[in-house]
């Protein structure tokens, strides 16, 4: 499968060395240049390329960039073909993107990403830690596997990010369209929390839509908080504990 990675932050990178790995034709742009990609992401045969030539002529496109940046990036797709399945991996932090008005008044975030686009898109990877989706992924049928959800309007972009998750080592969750997309975003009980498939539609339906924006930002204040790194278990015990 051809694959272009819009963003090699953390989770853009940690995608592309997995489906490199993995045998696909992965190519990786920031908003930098192809020459300040850290070369720990091409390690097992992406390419660095610009952002031009990371959705051209594509399978999947996965756009990984910071929510604020999704307009700037929107017209890349214009002559991308609607055949190309596009993956948003995105969350919207306040604290950190600052405050986008329509989201604030209850647009679901990414319908607001496909809006800006101009395309649909599927949501995923949103759910997870780096230090998750970098060490915990395991084969299919591993007990205890950790399951993502997967969110998208349409069966055929679904059917593909799924295929993807598990093949980054995750139990993939059919979490029904981008609508309801928003029961996977930062500080519900489903957010980068480690659980299991059958955990995993329990404490999606439980989310609450009203209460997640003032857990989110509960979250980042102890967040901020740290006197020094998180590491994954810290970051881990912290979503855990806004839902005990």
């Amino acid at each position: 499968m051809k694959i272009g990675i819009i963003g090699t932050g953390a989770i853009g990178a940690a995608l592309a060395r997995i489906f490199s790995a993995g045998g696909h034709e992965v190519t990786a742009a920031n908003s930098r240049g192809p020459e300040t990609i850290d070369a720990a992401v091409l390690e097992f045969g992406a390419q660095a390329v610009s952002a031009v030539d990371a959705v051209r002529d594509k399978d999947v496109v996965i756009l990984s960039v910071p929510f604020i940046r999704v307009p700037e990036v929107a017209g890349l797709f214009a002559s991308v073909p609607d055949e190309t399945i596009v993956i948003d991996t995105c969350n919207y932090i306040p604290q950190r993107d600052g405050f986008v008005e329509a989201v604030e008044q209850g647009q679901v975030e990414s319908v607001w990403v496909a809006e800006q686009l101009g395309r649909p898109v599927a949501k995923a990877w949103n759910a997870v830690l780096e230090g998750t989706l970098k060490t915990k992924g395991v084969p299919a049928g591993t007990p205890g596997r950790i399951a993502l959800p997967v969110a998208a309007d349409s069966e055929a972009a679904r059917r593909v990010a799924m295929r993807l998750v598990d093949e980054s080592g995750f139990d993939p969750f059919d979490a029904g369209g981008l609508a309801e997309s928003w029961r996977q975003h930062p500080a519900t009980p489903a957010y980068c929390t480690e659980l299991t498939l059958d955990e995993l539609g329990p404490a999606l339906q439980a989310a609450d839509r009203d209460q997640t924006p003032y857990d989110r930002d509960r979250a980042m204040e102890r967040v901020a908080a740290f006197t020094s790194p998180p590491t994954l278990e810290d970051l881990l015990e912290l979503n855990r504990s806004i839902h005990r």
